[in-house]
């Protein structure tokens, strides 16, 4: 008789499992009540000099205050918080304990305030999250109600707010990354614009540096913003932009940050090229870009980009003048380090990012209103701005925002005759 191996390894598997998320839970409890009873014995210490006219101590202990359970990304875990009593009997003078570990209403971890936009811009409308949720961290799951979705939401549109304001005289950004997103917004025709600015640091990590409510992509929305960072203190702009060629971005960076070099998507001009091809040839042109880009150096650069506009200009003249009016501009790149170049030749850290954005509202078909979209992108920025990779080539991005020149992405010998 064959014994069913495959069956009995998945139970195993599942017990073993089980057993692993029940020992992370028990130590995740026992953790979280030992920093509380530290916490309040920190509190007590600060009072212990405080007394009534018996000599005893006025700020006690007095039992735990009832249960509770927090919702973590491991599941529910139960934690009890002591009492603390202020035996005074005049209660504006009254010392109240509270912990910063476990606030008062505090219900669910961070992890899953963060998971919260993220299902929300997947699809999930507010109605579903209870049942979605308890999918994700068992049934007992409270607090997960719509009314709570619509609170939070209001605290998210808060808080992009206040982030809006912070200070940024202490940032420099050598690179950024710009572009704009179209939402459907409720109770309006034309579709919201949301204008993002992502800047790579000089320790080479990538940061969300703006996210503003614009009027499609226009001058003046561009400019509003890029005055509005200035105002805030980021005084000197980027060394490279990168950006799509139909940005009003453009003007707007001459007129605020006129010394930071343009950089046009590759990904982009390659999706405006190939559409005004027959179907049957797009696959060819789009090596034939490809060979552009990938040049090892600019001279030969130059020559594909020649190649492939005197390959196709004769029957389909756009595709030749959609190319070489940006030629310039899409060939900035060769003037940085080379171990920049695949950063710089695209904007994919927005598109990746703010492709569930727009999928999301394709799905709700102008359901957000524009604050709380504007509050969506911004959380989901957010999130995802804790799995951005960091640049290659590191050490080079001083070089790079103190004016030192490249050439073909190799730093060029100032003593060289």
């Amino acid at each position: 008789m064959i014994k069913n191996t495959s069956t009995q390894g998945e139970k195993k598997e599942s017990i073993t499992t089980d057993l692993i998320t029940e020992v992370l839970k028990k130590g995740a409890q026992e953790l979280l009540t030992k920093a509380i009873e530290a916490e309040v014995s920190e509190f007590l210490k600060n009072y212990e000099s405080l007394h009534d006219d018996q000599g005893h101590r006025v700020i006690v202990r007095n039992g735990y205050l009832p249960e509770r359970t927090i919702q973590t990304g491991i599941g529910p875990i139960p934690v009890k918080v002591p009492r603390v009593r202020d035996k005074r009997t005049k209660e504006e003078s009254k010392i109240h304990f509270t912990s910063h570990i476990l606030p008062p209403y505090l219900r669910r971890t961070k992890k899953i305030e963060e998971l919260l936009p993220w299902l929300y811009l997947k699809g999930i409308s507010s109605g579903d999250f209870p049942e979605a949720l308890q999918a994700l961290f068992g049934p007992q799951a409270p607090g997960l109600s719509p009314a709570t979705i619509s609170r939070l939401k209001t605290l998210w549109i808060r808080d992009v707010q206040e982030w809006k304001k912070r200070d940024l005289s202490q940032k420099h950004y050598v690179y950024f990354w710009v572009d704009g997103i179209y939402f459907n917004v409720r109770g309006e025709q034309e579709r919201s614009c949301i204008l993002i600015v992502i800047g790579a640091t000089s320790e080479g990590d990538k940061e969300l540096v703006a996210i503003e409510d614009g009027f499609r992509e226009s001058v003046d929305s561009w400019q509003d913003l890029l005055y509005d960072l200035k105002k805030r203190g980021l005084a000197t702009g980027p060394k490279c932009a990168v950006g799509d060629g139909a940005l009003g971005f453009w003007k707007a960076l001459t007129l605020v940050y006129g010394e930071t070099r343009k950089q046009r998507c590759w990904m982009h001009k390659t999706g405006n090229v190939l559409d005004k091809l027959p179907k049957h040839l797009q696959k060819k042109a789009k090596e034939e870009l490809h060979d552009i880009w990938m040049a090892a150096t600019k001279e030969e650069a130059e020559k594909a980009f020649d190649c492939f506009c005197t390959h196709y200009g004769v029957k389909y003249p756009k595709i030749a003048e959609c190319l070489e009016k940006d030629r310039a501009l899409l060939l900035t790149f060769y003037d940085f380090p080379a171990e920049h170049w695949k950063h710089l030749r695209t904007t994919n850290p927005i598109e990746s990012t703010f492709a569930t954005v727009r999928l999301r509202t394709d799905k709700t078909k102008g359901c957000l209103s524009r604050f709380s979209l504007l509050a969506m992108v911004f959380r989901l920025a957010l999130s995802a701005e804790q799995s951005w990779k960091r640049l290659d080539g590191v050490k080079l991005l001083p070089l790079v925002f103190e004016d030192v020149k490249f050439v073909n992405g190799v730093q060029k010998d100032e003593n060289a005759a």
